[in-house]
């Protein structure tokens, strides 16, 4: 089955408030796991990290970085983007508003982005996506 297919088998996952995990490499090559809000698109997965975050650390010197998307209820669906990230500062606000949305309503999204500083969009390309 070739991975787009295999995403629309899971769209209900993807499309819910469910629990991600990004994980980056430390300068010694340790793991770091953060956990993380997402979205998905036809092309690509994103997530928002903040300016000076260390994550964004991590991922300026070493683009690696895997993404793993699961539900805790039955059925355990799950996915894993592997693969290195593109950093995109452009349209920061629009792409957390979107993910934000998802966990907190349109209202508290609104409050959510205000609040927030810069930040940067970690994309991953959902060819790399494995169910």
């Amino acid at each position: 089955m070739d991975p787009a297919s295999e995403l629309d088998d899971i769209r209900s996952l993807l499309d819910a408030a469910t629990p991600a995990v990004l994980m980056t490499y430390r300068t010694d090559g340790s793991a770091a796991v953060s956990p993380v809000w997402f979205r998905s698109t036809d092309e690509a997965f994103e997530v928002v990290v903040a300016k000076g975050d260390g994550k964004l650390r991590h991922l300026q010197r070493d683009p690696r970085c895997v993404l793993l998307i699961f539900e805790a209820v039955a059925p355990f669906r799950g996915v894993r983007i592997e693969g290195d990230a593109e950093l995109d500062g452009s349209n920061v606000d629009d792409a957390r508003r979107a993910i934000s949305e998802r966990y907190l309503g349109p209202e508290a999204a609104d409050a959510f982005v205000a609040a927030r500083g810069e930040g940067v969009i970690v994309r991953l390309p959902a060819s790399a996506a494995r169910v």
